[in-house]
């Protein structure tokens, strides 16, 4: 068993990369985060799981991110979630788990509420739901915005590497895909796993999504000490356990 690579044509002409391992059960399906790719450190222990368990797993690039085409100040939740979409429909088959991280778990509710009778079960880790208007909107200063009128974009500055910019396009577009308060249309089985100390996504944000998920069995797990990326070797186990118990 071996980890394929290759490009998805989207419609327009440009190209997603992506990454697959063929294998047993629900295929399970990484939607990364805001600015991240598919060779992250969570999506690679995925990888490595799959691999070790002979799992069928696939993790791609959005445009704009990672090995994939285009400018990411192009971007836009309608078009990551087109992508995501477009990754489902033509690279697996039958009942699939979502594990979304960050930005990816709002891309998983929607694509949950897309195309229900895939869906298996979803893990989130993080799940930034409505960022762009709750989250990032609320820091947008009026200068700020007359930068987005002037140059199409805000810089925005990043705890993780040079400031990136921000488009008007995607704070409107992410408005419309807002899901909060809910009822968030997602029955399949939910585990969200959050970071008390996350200074991107307030615990209280993500528990007012599991709140807001229609179906029953959902379980929020909150590390207390925990950052965003939980990406320490213990919240990878976690991650792990609740891919294995929902797959």
């Amino acid at each position: 068993m071996s980890e394929i690579a290759g490009f998805l044509d989207r419609p327009d002409g440009a190209k997603l990369a992506w990454r697959l391992i063929e294998g047993l059960g629900p295929t399970v399906v990484w939607l990364g985060g805001f600015k991240s790719d598919m060779t992250g450190t969570k999506a690679q222990a995925l990888a490595d799981w799959a691999l070790a368990k002979g799992r069928s797993y696939v993790r791609f690039d959005y445009f704009g991110h990672g090995e994939s085409d285009g400018d990411f100040a192009e971007g836009t939740i309608s078009r990551w979630r087109a992508d995501a979409l477009g990754v489902l429909e033509e690279l697996t088959a039958g009942p699939v788990v979502l594990v979304g991280s960050s930005m990816g778990g709002w891309l998983s509710c929607l694509v949950a509420a897309a195309v229900p009778a895939r869906m298996k079960a979803m893990v989130l880790i993080a799940p930034a739901a409505d960022f762009t208007e709750k989250l990032m909107g609320p820091e947008v200063t009026a200068a700020d915005r007359e930068a987005m009128d002037r140059t199409g974009v805000w810089m925005r500055p990043s705890d993780y590497g040079e400031p990136y910019p921000i488009s008007k396009a995607l704070l409107d577009d992410g408005a419309r895909w807002s899901i909060l308060p809910g009822p968030v249309n997602v029955e399949a089985p939910v585990r969200i796993l959050q970071g008390g100390e996350d200074p991107d996504v307030p615990w209280r944000h993500a528990l007012a999504l599991a709140q807001a998920i229609r179906g029953d069995d959902v379980v929020f797990s909150l590390i207390k000490d925990g950052d965003h990326r939980l990406s320490r070797p213990a919240d990878i186990a976690r991650m792990i356990a609740a891919v294995e118990e929902v797959a």
